[in-house]
C-alpha cells in the first residue's frame, strides 16, 4: 500500500512517509493510491468484531505486514486503547424513537480524537524509536484535536508538540486540558484569533520546505492520513450495530449522521463506502454552514467570519478534508484537485463543477443547525431519555428528530456533555463533572500567548529553533519549558 498526494506533484510514500508528513511536500493530502474493496463474505466476518478488532483489521489494510508485523500492530492499538474509560472502547446507546447515539468520547480528554491520536502516537513512537529520531509537531486546534493530540505525546523524549488554540474561543475546559499540561516537550500558543487563522502560520512553516525538513515538522490535524484512517472504523462499527439484518442481498443501508467540521471524520466515511460498506452519509453542521453549502449548491465560498456557536469545534471556514473528497470523487485526478484548491485558496470561493457537485450530492446529505436547534435537541434528549448530549452530538440528534422515519441510523456522539458547561447551562441542563474534569480548575497552567498584528508563523518559528538547540545541547533530552505565561491558582507568572 503506497500513499500520493491529492495534488500529483511527489512521487509515492508508504505509511511511514505519510504519517510523518502530515501535509504532502506539494501543499496536498495523502491518500491511498488504491482503496481496498471487502466482499460479502468480509463483512459478514467484521459483523461479529469488537471495535478493537476492526481497527485492528482496517489498520491492517493500509500498512503493510513488512512495515509494521500484524502482531506488533495489534499489540500497539491494544496500548493506544489501555487508557479509554469504556471496556469496549466506545460504546452504542439505544434511545427512544430511533435515536443510536455511538459514544466516541471514552478516550482519556472525553472526545472521539482520543481514538484515533493514540494509535496515531503509538505508529509514531515505534518508528522513532527504531530511527532514534526526533520530531516537531505542529498542530491548530478549534477544540478537542489540541488536548488528545498532547495527550498522544506527552512525556516523550523524541517529540515535541506545539500547539495553537484560539483563546476565548474553546471551552474553559478544552483551554484547561491543553494548558494545565505542563510537560516538557508541550508547548501551547493562546493565539487571538479565530480557528481558520490560527491555521495560517501553521500552513506557513510546512510550505517552506527547508524549514520543514531542516526540523522534522509534521502535523496531528486530520490533515494526517493516519487519522483519517482510524476514523474508517467509526463507520463499519456504527454500521455493524445499527443494521437490522446482515443476511439480506444486498445488504441493507444505514444513514450515519456526523457531525462535521474539518471533514475528517465525515472523508472516513466516504472511504468506507469506497470499500463497499453500505452507508448513507449525512453531514451535519452548525451555523458555518460552508460544508452544507457546498452539498447541496456547489458553493465552497467562505463566509464574512466565522460565527461563535455553541458546538464551538465545528467553528470552522476551511474544511480542508473537503480537497481529499474531490480527489476521491473525481476519480484521483490530481490535476483537478490541484486546481480547485489553488483556485480556492487565491479567492476563499469555488464553484464546483457540474458532474463533480451531482457526485457529491449522490455521496452525502447534509443538514445545517442553530444554536436554538442545538437546546431544543439537547433538551428533548434529556426529556426522552435523561441522556445528556453535547452540542456537537446535538447537532446530528437534530438532523434524526427532523426526519423520524425508519430509516435504520447512527450518530457519531464526538464529545462528552461534561466539556460544554455553558451549552448545557442554556439548555437548562447541568452534568456532573467527571473527576478528571473538574480538577482542571485548580491545576497550574502554561501558555504563550500570541497577539494580533504579531507574526505568528516568526514567532513558531523562533520557538522551533529555541527547542531544536536545547534538545542538541542536551544529548537529545526534551527541551525545558520557555518562557510562557504560567498561572497557579489566579497569580500569574512569567
Amino acid at each position: 500500500m503506497e500513499y500520493i498526494s491529492t495534488q500529483g506533484g511527489v512521487g509515492a510514500v508508504d505509511f511511514e512517509g505519510a504519517l510523518f508528513s502530515g501535509y504532502a511536500p506539494d501543499g496536498g493530502l495523502f491518500m491511498p493510491q488504491s482503496i481496498p474493496t471487502l466482499d460479502w463474505d468480509t463483512l459478514q466476518r467484521w459483523s461479529c468484531l469488537s471495535y478493537r478488532e476492526l481497527v485492528k483489521e482496517l489498520c491492517s489494510l493500509f500498512i503493510t505486514a513488512k512495515l509494521v508485523p500484524r502482531d506488533t500492530l495489534n499489540d500497539l492499538i491494544d496500548r493506544a486503547f489501555s487508557r479509554f474509560r469504556h471496556k469496549d472502547v466506545v460504546h452504542l446507546s439505544r434511545l427512544k424513537d430511533g435515536l443510536n447515539v455511538l459514544e466516541l468520547w471514552h478516550g482519556v480528554t472525553y472526545a472521539f480524537k482520543d481514538l484515533s491520536l493514540s494509535c496515531t502516537g503509538q505508529f509514531l513512537q515505534y518508528f522513532l524509536e527504531k530511527k532514534q529520531k526526533h520530531v516537531t509537531i505542529l498542530v491548530g486546534t478549534s477544540g478537542d484535536t489540541g488536548s488528545s493530540a498532547i495527550e498522544s505525546v506527552r512525556g516523550q523524549k523524541n517529540m515535541d508538540i506545539f500547539v495553537l488554540l484560539p483563546k476565548g474561543l474553546c471551552t474553559q475546559i478544552q483551554e484547561l486540558q491543553m494548558t494545565t499540561v505542563v510537560e516538557d516537550n508541550v508547548h501551547v500558543f493562546a493565539a487571538h484569533g479565530n480557528s481558520d487563522e490560527i491555521d495560517e502560520p501553521i500552513k506557513e512553516l510546512f510550505a517552506d520546505v527547508d524549514f520543514a525538513r531542516k526540523y522534522n515538522l509534521m502535523s496531528l490535524n486530520s490533515v494526517n492520513w493516519s487519522r483519517i484512517m482510524v476514523q474508517i472504523a467509526h463507520h463499519f462499527y456504527a454500521y455493524f450495530q445499527c443494521a437490522p439484518s446482515l443476511d439480506t442481498t444486498p445488504l441493507p443501508v444505514v444513514e450515519i449522521v456526523v457531525p462535521t467540521g474539518g471533514g475528517g471524520n465525515i472523508t472516513a466515511g466516504c472511504i468506507a463506502q469506497k470499500m463497499g460498506l453500505p452507508v448513507r452519509l449525512v453531514a451535519v453542521v452548525n451555523s458555518n454552514d460552508i460544508i452544507h453549502r457546498t452539498v447541496q449548491h456547489g458553493d465552497l465560498s467562505v463566509s464574512e467570519s466565522v460565527k461563535a456557536t455553541l458546538a464551538s469545534a465545528m467553528d470552522i471556514q476551511e474544511p480542508y478534508n473537503m480537497e481529499r473528497i474531490f480527489w476521491l470523487l473525481s476519480g484521483s485526478d490530481s490535476h483537478l484537485t490541484k486546481m480547485l484548491m489553488e483556485q480556492f485558496s487565491a479567492s476563499k470561493s469555488l464553484k464546483l463543477p457540474e458532474d463533480l457537485h451531482r457526485k457529491l450530492s449522490k455521496t452525502l446529505q447534509s443538514c445545517s443547525a442553530s444554536d436554538e436547534d442545538i437546546v431544543r435537541a439537547m433538551q428533548r434528549c434529556w426529556e426522552d431519555n435523561r441522556y445528556l448530549l453535547c452540542p456537537h452530538s446535538a447537532v446530528a440528534a437534530h438532523y434524526h428528530y427532523s426526519q423520524l422515519d425508519s430509516t435504520p441510523r447512527c450518530c457519531l456522539a464526538p464529545a462528552s456533555a461534561a466539556k460544554f458547561q455553558d451549552a448545557m447551562l442554556r439548555a437548562g441542563l447541568a452534568p456532573q463533572l467527571p473527576p478528571g474534569i473538574a480538577t482542571l480548575t485548580s491545576m497550574e497552567t502554561r501558555s504563550i500567548p500570541l497577539e494580533q498584528g504579531q507574526d505568528w508563523a516568526q514567532a513558531l518559528r523562533e520557538r522551533i529553533k529555541a527547542m531544536a538547540q536545547r534538545w542538541e545541547t542536551q544529548g537529545g533530552q526534551s527541551a525545558p519549558p520557555g518562557q510562557g505565561e504560567i498561572t497557579r491558582q489566579g497569580v500569574t507568572q512569567t
